[in-house]
């Protein structure tokens, strides 16, 4: 009996409409026309004998073995990138193509310094970046759309392997005058809960930064509404408030312009630790591991 087996392309075309919910949406995903992509999976369906998609006019709904046969291939099309990595790896060393995700409070802080000698270090390495939150990396990462992610630990990223960068120390980033009285190491104690601003949900580094004062207050009582750490700058200089950054950003200038005075924080864990992180397994885990040493050497 012949057995007839889906393609990577129907396969493909499949886990993209699950992924974007739309098909002009996930046509665009794989570069190709809509119509291509309808039929592809119509293909599919005919091939297996059953139907996956209920497609009407204004609903892309998947049925209850379609919503199973779309993460099976999900699955699937990742084991099949790890192949072409386990290939790829055992090559040349960080050459080729490399997915990574950056967190927002990490990329524009870090990567101006790290990519010239990355690119100096390993000219072959084709290296694409996306910066995102942190699940929403950590999710990419374990779809197969990332290769590696740049993180601040702690963080539940799921089954990963991790490599330890560096500590990245809090700061107290205070209005003008108002650390005038306080010493170059302000204590956890000393940060007024009511005046307190930090990032919206979704930034790993609002957790750090709540875990490291070890005051439960400040969950309560803290505004919650910055959207990137340059917005809450413009705040604390403004006098709306005070709030938590990473030493990374000082260094980085994020001051530069204002007249915010930053201290160093002053708690039993006063620092994150800046990693990067793959799925465990990985057949790219040397080239990761390499990629790791030399972030290190650069930072």
């Amino acid at each position: 009996m012949n057995v007839h087996l889906p393609t990577l392309k129907q396969l493909q075309y499949l886990v993209a409409l699950r992924t974007h919910g739309h098909f002009g949406r996930a046509a665009e995903a794989c570069f190709v026309t809509q119509s291509t992509l309808s039929a592809g999976i119509k293909e599919l369906e005919t091939l297996i004998g059953v139907t996956l998609v209920e497609r009407t006019r204004r609903v892309v709904r998947f049925t209850p073995l379609g919503e199973r046969v779309a993460e099976k291939a999900r699955r699937i099309l990742r084991e099949t990138e790890d192949l072409a990595d386990m290939v790829r790896a055992a090559g040349k060393p960080l050459a080729g193509e490399l997915r990574m995700g950056v967190i927002p409070t990490i990329a524009p802080f870090l990567l101006p310094t790290l990519l010239p000698r990355l690119r100096e270090q390993w000219p072959d390495l084709r290296l694409y970046l996306r910066e995102e939150p942190s699940q929403a990396a950590c999710d990419a990462l374990h779809r197969g759309k990332l290769d590696c992610v740049l993180l601040a630990l702690p963080f539940a990223c799921g089954d990963v392997d991790t490599a330890g960068l560096f500590d990245d120390r809090l700061m107290v980033a205070f209005p003008p005058g108002g650390a005038d009285k306080l010493p170059e190491t302000v204590p956890a104690s000393a940060i007024d809960e009511t005046k307190l601003l930090l990032l919206e949900d979704g930034h790993c580094l609002k957790d750090h930064a709540l875990s490291a004062c070890n005051r439960p207050e400040l969950r309560a009582e803290a505004s919650i509404l910055g959207t990137s750490l340059h917005t809450l700058v413009q705040m604390v200089d403004n006098g709306l408030g005070l709030t938590l950054i990473p030493e990374m950003a000082v260094d980085a200038g994020i001051l530069e312009g204002t007249n915010v005075v930053a201290r160093r924080l002053d708690a039993e864990h006063p620092t994150r630790r800046i990693a990067l992180v793959w799925r465990k397994g990985s057949p790219r885990e040397k080239e990761f591991r390499l990629l790791a040493d030399a972030l290190k050497a650069a930072a």
